[in-house]
């Protein structure tokens, strides 16, 4: 009788132990499931919730938002063309194409794992088809807000902060040693020349003015900020600028633009002019207001305010 009982208690062990084994496979199995990386994230977009890939390799953008992807250190494979002829950009953008939202084959052929662009741009639909396609208002949020909306997009939040709070102090304690050089009441204005057109800035519209204006706090003309405060810029006339123009300018110049305005006695003769007051800066390399163009432009106001 004891011979026929060990061998079945033997066999009950065994079978208790593989199963025990069996769950606790399975449970490592679930385990290492739940700890591995997604492959997509859900950004919740300003159009509704975008799945977007967690480590995008193949960036399209056909916006203003390239400076902010490349300092997120994320490959981009097309851009637009206000991008690819930006000075600030060449370098990174050697083998990256230049693209435009009509250009439906070259974008397929490029096989992008995402798509970032303006609200305005034309085939949203087509090109959400053929990666998942972000767009931004332009202006609808804060300069530093849309730098971090983008570092969501590309799982990169974290980043986009921490350069976003060192930047500010940064910025801001540039302005205070600039207003104790300048004065407080010292004013600024922002001009730049385009189509045979002059145009005035506020405090929201690159070149800039986010700096000048919201970080360093520093004044704009009475008659800058009238006009052209609540949409951006303003387009005037030449024979009123010097109305806009402020104790000191920054010109954001186009060489391939007329600029012989700047010949005239009505420019010459203002007294940011007269006073070696005015700043040329490069059109093409101060228009955006990403990373890259941001630490340009702030090292621009540094060198020529306070001669650093």
């Amino acid at each position: 009788m004891k011979k026929i009982i060990l061998p079945l208690f033997l066999f009950t062990l065994l079978l208790i132990l593989g199963a025990c084994n069996s769950e606790s496979t399975a449970e490592e199995t679930t385990a290492g499931e739940s700890d591995k990386a997604p492959d997509t994230i859900t950004y919740e977009s300003e159009s509704g919730p975008v799945e977007v890939p967690a480590d995008p390799q193949r960036v399209i953008v056909l916006s203003t938002y390239s400076g902010d992807v490349m300092s997120l250190d994320v490959p981009l494979v097309g851009v637009d063309s206000w991008s690819k002829n930006n000075p600030r950009f060449e370098e990174k953008l050697v083998d990256v194409e230049e693209v435009a939202d009509t250009d439906l084959e070259k974008i397929i052929e490029l096989e992008p794992d995402l798509i970032i662009g303006g609200s305005t741009i034309n085939n949203i639909d087509k090109l959400s088809k053929i990666a998942p396609t972000v767009t931004f208002t332009y202006g609808k949020l804060g300069y530093l807000e849309q730098h971090l909306e983008i570092g969501k997009v590309l799982n990169k939040e974290k980043e986009a902060q921490t350069w976003i709070t060192d930047f500010q102090e940064r910025a801001q304690q540039a302005g205070e040693d600039i207003r104790a050089e300048i004065g407080e009441d010292a004013t600024v204005s922002v001009i730049e020349n385009f189509d045979k057109q002059l145009y005035v800035f506020g405090d929201n519209w690159g070149r800039g003015t986010e700096i000048l204006y919201q970080e360093m706090k520093l004044k704009m003309p009475a008659k800058v900020e009238e006009m052209a405060l609540a949409d951006g810029y303003y387009m005037l006339s030449q024979e009123v600028l010097p109305e806009y123009m402020g104790d000191y300018v920054i010109f954001s110049k186009d060489s391939t633009q007329d600029n012989s305005f700047q010949e005239t006695d009505l420019y010459k003769n203002t007294p940011a002019a007269k006073n070696g007051q005015i700043f040329v800066a490069n059109a093409k390399e101060f228009y955006f207001n990403d990373p890259i163009t941001l630490e340009y432009q702030l090292e621009f106001f540094i060198e020529n305010f306070l001669g650093k």
